[in-house]
């Protein structure tokens, strides 16, 4: 089955710590069924000072999220929409349920 969310889409979360905001796709993961959303889901790691990094200290970085936890954006109105395919001029194209807008990417 073709991805309904790809990267560099923009893509609002429906749930958890993140609910409401809004990002755009850095990474699909589609094995894992997750995306990494840019300033979505940040974690903090403790590194321990080392040959490499030798200050050590704090790293935030975006998590993956559950694919079922974001909805694309749609392209009029940037609320979550639902995503389905058409066929426009021979072409297999993603398009906004809410509006009828076609997605790019």
């Amino acid at each position: 089955m073709a991805n309904k969310i790809k990267k560099g889409d923009t893509v609002v979360v429906l749930s958890g710590k993140d609910k409401g905001k809004t990002g755009e796709v850095t990474l699909s993961l589609p094995k894992d069924g997750k995306v990494v959303v840019a300033g979505v889901n940040i974690i903090t790691r403790h590194k321990k000072p080392s040959q490499q990094d030798p200050q050590g200290g704090l790293e935030r970085k975006e998590a993956p999220l559950h694919v079922s936890k974001v909805a694309v954006a749609d392209p009029k109105t940037g609320k979550p929409t639902r995503v389905r395919f058409e066929t426009k001029d021979g072409k297999k194209v993603r398009v906004a349920v809410k509006s009828g807008e076609t997605i790019n990417g």
